[in-house]
């Protein structure tokens, strides 16, 4: 018998038993692959032997539900036998496709490749991400239901890269039946959110920092005739801060490598290297990428989807003063309370200029501020500290109303005045991150990731075990890990994300304040622990991972302020565009929320539970509370745009092997078993038959009744 036992270095290793087990030994004899003698303990208590490894002739299966055994070590060792000795990146594990970013490029993308996969069942070709296509754009037909597809993972998995290549394939087989172009509309969105919504991260060189749902509308003959995206959870704190060996966002560095051109001369930019906002990762390269080449991509993006030569100008002359106001000098006057900025300061008069707002109003409300009392206003001057974070805040805001304004005017480019018949939604939102200094972006990113867990284990485990028992099928209860603790230790009343507001309001409230409260009200959680060596530091027990979270910035980064006489500035502006971005400002819903006023429809969803009220009204202005809607928004629309096939609801691994069993009970020829699987096209991929379970008659002596409750 063979085995796997964990391993420190290998994670699994696989050993074959010398020696037959008998009940209550504390040990198991072992040979390991090396010939190895070892001896493994067994745990008295918990009884818990070694995982049962697969017969050889399993392994490699393009479906891990046909494996005997099918648990964590025979799921990597699956994969990886697969992707080093086959290079096959895909799998199925069911109804769920898991890809290994094999961090290259590979010839299986092509159009001869699509239209191989166009029209065919999920399991009579290899896995593949257009055969999860395929099925989506066919359900949606057959069945007249919008379908979603969710690409999820860790972040650097490849799920941008996913995303991108369903969208080639609806953009392929549900090609436009007139002239519009829109299929290549669909397709040019994406350079366009890459360069502005993309970055370069420890973990992955061409990262989301933002999360995206894109609905691809179809009309009754399932051509594609628009599409509509939103977006959710800009990391704006990127404009101004990257950690070592990141980068900004790629148009940053894409305009100043184009800065020598004599259409952005007015810019006046030099190198990335040059500009603070994008420097403070090191090295502003990425090893093979040209960013002047993908300047002009994004460009040619920009006027296939109708945004003129004019408005993209003014477009990059917004980024390139955030690059001047990140390198505006500050000085602090001698008094420690106050400072000021130059009148001779080249770059405050490129930002002003660029932006066509008031020099010296600018240079005076960059450092001060202005409170307004019953009887009386004052004009208070601020500290370095405070003019710094104020600056910041005004370089996020600019670039999330501009990334708003791109996003609304790509969704106008894809509007149709058809009348949208169903579609088919995909989301790529951040994957988990743990850094070795994790900061308030990372805990947005990882709740956004527990509800999205939460929402697949719903679907995957609550809904369908729900089934099995109503339909009074024989089923053994999985006992899956349910994230609903920890979603409640962030969101619920007094926990992480209010606690972190109350403290925002509080006039001397500080990062090490908020995270003793933290320490005193959630100690006794499963969910969250104190680090043994900080008073500034959590931790936070989520589903994919422990992650220890540094609490300074937190307040800083959740107030985000941005004091309203800057604004006042910004809406003086003469150039229209400028303007525009923030004169709706209050009643706007922030871009790092949703997309833009171009959407083809409006939909109305009501979560399954109500979701959890803000305990001030005030918190509507926090970060954090602005990621909690946004993440509860996500959610609502893949509960309400994710329809469960029939069989999918129903018939899972274990229900199958029971029915199997019951087969084999009573010695039943072995077709049967065959026959059988004629009715789980999703597990069990087949050629589907024309007779149906009415129209087959059973005999009363084989005792199969219960085959007609599924």
């Amino acid at each position: 018998t063979r085995v796997w036992i964990p391993d420190p270095d290998e994670v699994w290793r696989s050993a074959e038993l010398t020696k037959d087990y008998e009940e209550g030994e504390k040990s198991l004899q072992l040979r390991l692959e090396d010939e190895t003698i070892r001896e493994y303990p067994i745990d008295v208590q918990s009884n818990q032997l070694p995982f049962l490894r697969n017969p050889d002739i399993l392994v490699g299966e393009n479906d891990l539900t046909a494996l005997s055994y099918l648990h964590e070590p025979a799921v990597l060792h699956n994969l990886k036998v697969r992707f080093l000795e086959s290079n096959h990146i895909y799998t199925y594990c069911g109804i769920v496709l898991v890809a290994i970013n094999p961090y290259e490029q590979l010839p299986i993308y092509g159009q001869d490749v699509i239209y191989a996969y166009s029209g065919q069942n999920m399991g009579d070709m290899d896995p593949h991400i257009f055969a999860v296509a395929e099925e989506a754009y066919k359900q949606m037909a057959r069945d007249e239901k919008n379908q979603s597809i969710i690409v999820s993972g860790e972040s650097g998995a490849g799920k941008t890269v996913s995303a991108k290549y369903a969208m080639r394939y609806f953009a392929t087989v549900g090609g436009s039946a007139s002239d519009t172009n829109i299929e290549e509309k669909v397709l040019a969105s994406s350079p366009i959110m890459e360069a502005i919504g993309n970055a370069k991260t420890t973990r992955n060189d061409n990262s989301s920092r933002f999360g995206k749902y894109i609905q691809i509308g179809f009309d009754k003959r399932y051509h594609i005739i628009g599409a509509n995206m939103r977006t959710y959870l800009l990391e704006k704190s990127r404009v101004v801060f990257q950690a070592d060996d990141e980068r900004n966002y790629h148009i940053f560095y894409q305009l100043c490598a184009a800065a020598s051109l004599p259409e952005f001369k007015e810019l006046a930019l030099t190198c990335a290297e040059d500009f603070f906002y994008t420097s403070q990762g090191g090295d502003t390269g990425i090893e093979g990428i040209d960013d002047a080449e993908d300047f002009e991509k994004t460009r040619q993006a920009f006027t296939l989807l109708g945004v003129r030569e004019s408005h993209q100008i003014n477009i990059f002359k917004i980024i390139a003063s955030i690059l001047h106001l990140g390198n505006v000098e500050i000085q602090a006057e001698r008094d420690g309370d106050s400072c000021s900025v130059s009148p001779q300061d080249e770059h405050l008069n490129n930002f002003c200029r660029l932006l066509g707002v008031e020099h010296s109003q600018m240079e005076h409300w960059l450092c001060h501020r202005k409170l307004v009392t019953t009887s009386e206003t004052y004009v208070k001057p601020m500290s370095l500290q405070q003019v710094v974070n104020a600056r910041n805040a005004l370089a996020k805001h600019i670039y999330a109303q501009l990334f708003g304004w791109i996003v609304e005017h790509i969704n106008k480019a894809l509007h149709t005045p058809l009348k949208q018949h169903s579609f088919i939604g995909v989301l790529d939102i951040y994957g988990f991150e743990t850094f070795e200094v994790n900061s308030f972006e990372q805990f947005c990113i990882n709740y956004a990731n527990e509800k999205l867990q939460q929402q697949f284990n719903s679907h995957v485990f609550k809904l369908e075990q729900e089934e099995y028992m109503k339909e009074q099928i024989p089923w053994t209860l999985i006992d899956f890990y349910d994230n609903q603790p920890c979603i409640d230790l962030i969101e619920a009343k007094l926990g992480i994300l209010d606690l972190l507001d109350e403290e925002c309001k509080v006039p001397k409230g500080t990062d090490q304040n908020w995270a003793q409260k933290l320490y005193d009200r959630h100690s006794g959680s499963q969910h969250f622990q104190k680090p043994r060596m900080s008073n500034t530091a959590f931790i936070v027990v989520h589903f994919a991972d422990k992650v220890e979270y540094l609490s300074d910035g937190f307040l800083e980064k959740n107030r985000d302020t941005v004091y309203e006489e800057q604004m006042n500035i910004l809406k003086a502006s003469k150039f229209p565009l400028v303007a525009d971005l923030f004169h709706d400002d209050k009643d706007s819903v922030p871009a790092a929320a949703t997309s833009g006023k171009g959407s083809s429809s409006k939909i109305n969803v009501r979560s399954a539970r109500p979701p959890l009220k803000a305990s001030n009204k005030e918190h509507k202005k926090t970060v954090g509370h602005q990621v909690s809607l946004s993440t509860q928004q996500i959610v609502k629309i893949l509960n309400l745009y994710t329809p469960l096939n029939e069989f999918e609801e129903r018939v899972t691994v274990a229900f199958i092997r029971t029915i199997q069993a019951q087969l084999q009970e009573r010695n039943d020829p072995q077709q049967l078993l065959l026959d059988s699987k004629h009715m789980f096209p999703v597990l069990f991929p087949f050629n589907p038959s024309s007779l149906t379970m009415d129209s087959i008659h059973i005999p009363a002596y084989l005792n199969l009744e219960f085959l007609n409750e599924v």
